[in-house]
């Protein structure tokens, strides 16, 4: 297998934004037809997994993916890498964060970017149910995050051969600080648009007011991720506040603890997120290869041109687990 070059950001896509939006908004991709799995969770609540190309290589490796906040089925890059997977004879599976595929969830609670036990409950079925298959996973953004901080948790008992991590938000703190503030708030009202939509639905079904606290103006208010993780995802999952949750839950603690394969891919222009993030070396285990890049926003690495885009990402996921 011929090895994939070092990336290169495409003509006219020089910049973070663009790396970021190109793919997002002009990437088109075929709706895929999926086998669509229901995981009942041990708490009463479930996961919506959408498995493609499961019947036609039963004994083919089965790769777990882990999209970003608010991501889904229908986000390209998830449909990008689950086709680019069949093709390369990967078995793939996306496992939906609590109510991010077509249901509501049923609980109170929903997912966050520190949420590994579902991940964990979801990989241990999987094992179950497919024990001579080889396990890989990838995440994406938050999903990255949470895959990282689960890797660090198995430490030597993981049961995945390998994993990828793309654009992780792994210090949450400074991602939320870097969100609030020039352009980057244009990506955080988009995201918290979404997040309030959500929570609103749950009112409802439930009695929220009660629950976190606020009212339903309150919610249709918040403007920054610190006041929705202060007020509804840190209170709802056992957290103080939402600093005390996004130091619980930063992957950037846990990567010393990782005893799996794993690959970081991380840009230095992400829009998301500042350097800051970053591990030191002495904050990595031997087993993390950590490749960053100066180019790439998040999520984006489109090499090529703008006319005859390349996703560099794909390639470089296939390499690395062909390579393991």
């Amino acid at each position: 297998m011929s090895k994939v070059k070092k990336f290169k950001p495409a003509i006219g896509l020089n910049d973070g934004h663009s790396q970021t939006l190109y793919p997002a908004l002009f990437r088109k991709l075929d709706e895929l037809k999926y086998d669509i799995e229901t995981f009942e969770l041990s708490d009463g609540d479930f996961l919506e997994c959408y498995w493609y190309n499961k019947t036609e290589n039963k004994d083919a490796p089965i790769v777990i993916i882990f999209h970003g906040l608010e991501g889904s089925y229908l986000s390209p890059y998830i449909k990008g890498i689950m086709t680019k997977l069949k093709k390369s004879g990967y078995i793939a599976v996306l496992m939906h964060f609590r109510g991010c595929a077509k249901k509501e969830n049923r609980l109170a609670r929903s997912y966050h970017s520190g949420e590994s036990n579902d991940v964990k409950e979801y990989i241990s079925s999987i094992k179950n149910r497919y024990p001579h298959n080889k396990l890989f996973a990838i995440g994406y953004s938050i999903g990255g995050n949470i895959l990282l901080k689960l890797l660090g948790e198995y430490a030597n008992n993981s049961p995945l051969e390998g994993a990828v991590s793309v654009s992780a938000p792994m210090d949450l703190s400074v991602c939320a600080d870097k969100m609030n503030r020039g352009f980057s708030k244009i990506y955080q009202y988009h995201l918290m648009k979404h997040l309030k939509n959500s929570l609103l639905a749950k009112y409802r079904i439930h009695d929220m007011k009660n629950i976190i606290g606020v009212d339903e103006n309150s919610v249709k208010n918040m403007k920054t991720f610190w006041e929705f993780d202060n007020v509804y995802t840190g209170p709802i999952h056992g957290f103080r506040n939402a600093k005390h949750y996004y130091d619980k839950s930063s992957a950037k603690g846990y990567l010393k603890d990782i005893m799996t394969k794993t690959l970081i891919i991380h840009s230095l222009d992400d829009p998301f997120m500042t350097p800051e993030i970053l591990p030191t070396a002495d904050e990595v285990s031997k087993s993390v290869d950590l490749e960053v890049y100066k180019k790439g926003g998040h999520v984006g690495f489109v090499t090529g041109t703008i006319f005859k885009p390349k996703y560099w990402l794909e390639d470089r996921i296939i390499e690395y687990f062909n390579r393991l």
